[in-house]
């Protein structure tokens, strides 16, 4: 037999291994570009829902039932309004159903492949977990630093280089995040060439939910391709598969220490897709205003 075929099965194994962990990397988000954004404006909408709850709540152990029907109308009206919110469509999606079945499958292969493979990673140390994400994120200072040029952002690109600079020396290659220290420093947003398309003026397009890679747009999925070539994980090795073994740990890593944010992503939302389709949204044109 033939050793080439028995070669080219194993790459499709590979790289079919490798888009399940990737994809469930991101089930119903993009997580990478919105890890914390996303998941703190949907939780704090399930929190405003929490809170309008108890406070509707009569005084006193008994209500009367005018009372207890007024408060039922109230539900009812905040419910109504709470919907109508949800359903706001502010990018348009005219590839609405392949994008739910899309998003289905990206699902699916959160709970089935990338959630289990990272509960059993769990079992290392967080702080060797978190020395590996600031690891990740500090070697992809092209990336960002390259498109706070692009958009002529140049504070924002200095500080960019200001906090690689101390995470790379004090931080021992950015295993540890020493920048943290300075208030400047802190929390600086990730720009993206999907940003920097934003700010050259192109539009959002519509709406796409990428098999194994999440939500994004038209705009967005290219600004991908863009920083692929920026990103040194894919072009720092010669052996491509070396990237693609780096890319899926780097996955399970991150999800390990975010189980449970898309599972209340979930249980906050009244329809699931259309939530995180608008937080998506609402995240990018925030990211891009700052």
């Amino acid at each position: 037999m033939s050793v080439e075929p028995v070669r080219k099965v194993l790459y499709i194994v590979a790289v079919t291994a490798f888009l399940f962990v990737l994809g469930a990397h991101r089930p119903a988000g993009a997580f990478e570009n919105i890890p914390v954004e996303m998941s703190g404006l949907l939780l704090a909408q399930q929190s405003q829902d929490s809170t309008d709850s108890q406070s509707e709540t009569p005084p006193g152990e008994a209500a009367d039932q005018a009372g207890q029907d007024e408060e039922d109308e109230y539900d009812d009206e905040y419910d109504d309004e709470y919907e109508e919110e949800e359903d706001v469509e502010l990018i348009a999606d005219p590839l609405y159903y392949p994008n739910v079945d899309l998003y289905h499958l990206n699902d699916k292969l959160y709970f089935g492949v990338l959630k289990p493979v990272a509960q059993v990673w769990g079992v290392v140390p967080e702080g060797m977990r978190i020395s590996i994400r600031n690891f990740m994120y500090n070697i992809r200072f092209p990336v960002r630093f390259i498109n706070c040029v692009l958009q002529g952002k140049a504070k924002k690109a200095s500080l960019e280089f200001d906090q690689f600079f101390v995470n790379t020396t004090i931080g021992i290659l950015g295993l540890f995040n020493q920048a943290a220290k300075y208030p400047a420093l802190q929390n600086l947003s990730r720009e993206d060439m999907g940003q920097t398309f934003a700010v050259w003026g192109f539009g959002d397009g519509f709406y796409l939910m990428l098999p194994f890679l999440g939500p994004s747009s038209a705009r967005d999925g290219l600004g991908r391709v863009g920083d692929t070539f920026l990103d040194p994980i894919w072009w720092l090795f010669d052996d491509f598969w070396t990237s693609v073994g780096i890319r899926a740990g780097e996955a399970v890593n991150d999800t390990s220490l975010r189980i449970g944010e898309y599972e209340a992503l979930k249980e906050a939302a009244l329809d699931p897709y259309v939530m995180i389709r608008n937080a998506y949204v609402q995240n990018r044109k925030k990211l891009i205003a700052e």
